[in-house]
């Protein structure tokens, strides 16, 4: 069986997609796929609900906290955030990679303040910034809470005081226990760690959300999708009944809490593997290691693609790092079975006695 390392779109437990293969063809007993079911319609209302219950319950979002199913990626996320939350004065941002820098050029684009209060880039972005001060009269403090590209993760938030803390979750969201009533804002591409491409959440709290301007256009406007329940305009119906069946999914193996447990025994016995000699190297700095992209090189190119051809030979797959920085990524999100890391370290070991 394939042993899926991709960095995103990602790996999608087995058991979830055995039951969309059950229901693909005949949604509770409708006689057609949730694909072709109006969502307007009561069958598509009853999936939309339910996955926003099942985040609410998972993640425990306070009743204040608004969660929309957008469009767009993240990526469009970079300008609505200083679009609705910026109206006027400035927002500070912490640069911890490729992700973050695009948010904070798309946030400057827009005009007025955008203050870089902390930045990892004189290292090639290998560690996560800690020595900074959040202005008091920021409008938010962003952040992005890890770096697929580098490899790193912030292991706690920064207390952002009485300024709105915005986390871009994309690729850690669902993986930890977070207490969401420090964040004024939380979005995430859900194909890391909560369903296909083409889906975004964002968990907004309702006070922000009255900021925005009243000349943004109708779809870049939060207010529009929040008075509309994400449904402005025909939204991905078959991604939401996705995150509905993984919800159900992390519900069944005990919740995030175990989720969790099972994350940072995937991530110790992977980088146990990369510490026990100088073979394997570690991109990010010690304290700043990533729990879903685990990055590392070997002593030269020609090494890590005789590694890369040999893991695909073993069909594990998208383990080339990504093409800004090379080496070797081994992305283990939620649906990453401890059976698959445990296959990679095996194979590790075989490589670093053959070479």
């Amino acid at each position: 069986m394939t042993i899926n390392f991709n960095a995103g779109p990602a790996g999608i437990a087995a058991q979830v997609l055995e039951k969309a293969q059950a229901e693909l063809l005949n949604y509770a007993g409708s006689g057609i796929s949730i694909m072709e079911a109006s969502h307007r319609g009561d069958d598509f209302q009853a999936v939309i609900d339910a996955a926003e219950a099942g985040l609410r319950r998972l993640i425990n979002i306070p009743d204040d906290y608004e969660v929309l199913f957008l469009q767009g990626g993240a990526s469009t996320q970079f300008a609505m955030i200083p679009m609705n939350l910026r109206p006027d004065g400035s927002a500070d941002y912490i640069d911890s990679g490729a992700w973050s820098s695009k948010a904070i050029k798309e946030a400057k684009i827009l005009g007025q303040g955008t203050e870089v209060i902390a930045s990892s880039k004189d290292a090639n972005y290998n560690y996560i910034p800690a020595d900074f001060t959040v202005n008091p009269d920021a409008k938010y403090l962003h952040v992005t809470s890890n770096n697929t590209i580098f490899g790193t993760q912030f292991a706690a938030y920064p207390d952002s005081g009485d300024v709105p803390l915005i986390a871009d979750m994309s690729s850690d969201i669902m993986s930890r226990e977070i207490d969401v009533s420090k964040f004024g804002m939380i979005y995430a591409g859900a194909q890391k760690n909560m369903g296909p491409s083409g889906i975004t959440l964002v968990i907004l709290r309702k006070d922000l959300a009255e900021r925005a301007p009243d000349n943004l256009p109708s779809m870049l406007n939060y207010t529009t999708h929040i008075a509309a329940g994400s449904m402005y305009n025909t939204p991905p119906t078959f991604a939401i009944y996705l995150i509905k069946l993984v919800c159900e999914w992390v519900e069944s193996l005990g919740g995030i809490a175990a989720i969790e447990k099972m994350n940072n025994e995937k991530a110790a016995l992977l980088y146990s593997e990369i510490d026990s000699d100088d073979f394997y190297t570690g991109s990010a700095q010690e304290g700043s290691r990533s729990k879903m992209n685990v990055c590392f090189n070997l002593a030269n190119e020609e090494l890590e693609a005789a590694f890369i051809k040999e893991a695909t030979e073993l069909v594990m797959i998208g383990l080339k790092g990504h093409r800004s920085v090379g080496g070797i990524r081994a992305s283990i999100y939620n649906a990453m079975p401890i059976e698959g890391v445990e296959e990679l370290v095996d194979f590790m070991k075989i490589f670093r006695e053959k070479n």
